[in-house]
């Protein structure tokens, strides 16, 4: 319970209610109780929390492609919070807490450019380079020759990204990437975006298969 000291219109000190009062160098002064959140690990929470994790983890190395790949996306929010939302959307699959993201579904551009067509990868051992192919459908809806090639190869196994955002040209129709040593054996995710040649337009982005680096 407070107690007043100088009448209703002074200080007090102690608690009344949902208000404490006190005072700190002869200044009187009162504050809110503190609100205490119950459960604050809620089994909602914990599962928003794994579903967050999970994206966050395979965007935060990918800044730069993503800023550029959600370009288009990003009204009255940030490329990685439009990325963000929708890969938890549209590509978390699984039960709390046994997540996973479905590669399949997992969208790393997205806009309005006209995609390729008849877009696949090969994996050359001996030169540790998957190659990108693709056809030429310059002219059809808003693409242009001078558009470039977006390649995204992501290793689930390390957790790394190899990117490019400004690749070959759509007429080229063909594109190497090398790999590092290192990722010999590993399984990887691939993707094919495309950027207009002034990065004002992107294309949704093919999602090309996983591909296992198998060794010379």
């Amino acid at each position: 319970m407070g107690t007043i000291k100088q009448g209703i219109l002074g200080g007090f000190s102690g608690k009344v209610g949902t208000v404490i009062g006190s005072s700190w160098k002869g200044i009187s002064y009162m504050r809110g109780q503190a609100q205490h959140v119950k459960n604050p690990r809620s089994s909602g929470q914990m599962d928003q929390r794994t579903k967050f994790n999970l994206v966050l983890n395979f965007l935060q190395p990918n800044v730069p492609y993503i800023r550029i790949g959600y370009k288009s996306q990003a009204a009255k929010q940030t490329e990685f919070n439009a990325a963000m939302s929708y890969l938890l959307k549209n590509a978390v699959t699984g039960s709390y807490p046994n997540y996973a993201l479905d590669y399949t579904e997992v969208v790393v551009s997205k806009g309005g450019l006209t995609q390729v067509t008849g877009a696949a990868v090969n994996w050359t051992a001996a030169q540790s380079k998957l190659t990108f192919n693709w056809t030429d459908n310059s002219g059809v809806g808003n693409a242009l020759a001078t558009d470039k090639a977006m390649p995204f190869v992501y290793n689930k196994d390390k957790n790394e990204t190899i990117y490019n955002t400004s690749g070959a040209t759509r007429t080229t129709h063909t594109m190497d990437v090398t790999v590092p040593n290192n990722w010999s054996g590993d399984k990887v995710e691939v993707y094919l975006g495309m950027v207009s040649e002034d990065g004002a337009l992107v294309a949704d982005s093919l999602y090309l298969g996983e591909v296992t680096l198998a060794s010379a």
